[in-house]
């Protein structure tokens, strides 16, 4: 009787084991679930970011405010009869 029971025991670890520690197992999907979890939220971010870069080429290909302003903002250029004043901070 106690030949058999631990016979039933190994057999029972023996089948349990690929379910927790398998190729295939509940931790390896624990695994895979995290990264597709982080895969997503990436994925948003990016989504995101092209939305925003998308809607910046639109306007720049309609607008011409846009065009001004990024002018005015990343190469310094005034309009025709304005003045550019630039205060320095204190050393």
């Amino acid at each position: 009787m106690r030949l058999l029971s631990l016979v039933l025991l190994a057999l029972t670890l023996a089948t349990q084991y690929p379910l927790w520690w398998g190729k295939g197992g509940w931790l390896s999907l624990r695994d895979l679930q995290a990264q597709v979890q982080t895969e997503t939220e990436e994925n948003e971010a990016l989504t995101a970011r092209n939305n925003a870069l998308q809607a910046e080429v639109q306007d720049l290909k309609t607008g011409s405010s846009a065009i001004e302003e990024r002018a005015r903002g990343e190469l310094n250029m005034i309009r025709e009869g304005e003045y550019f004043v630039q205060i320095l901070p204190k050393p």
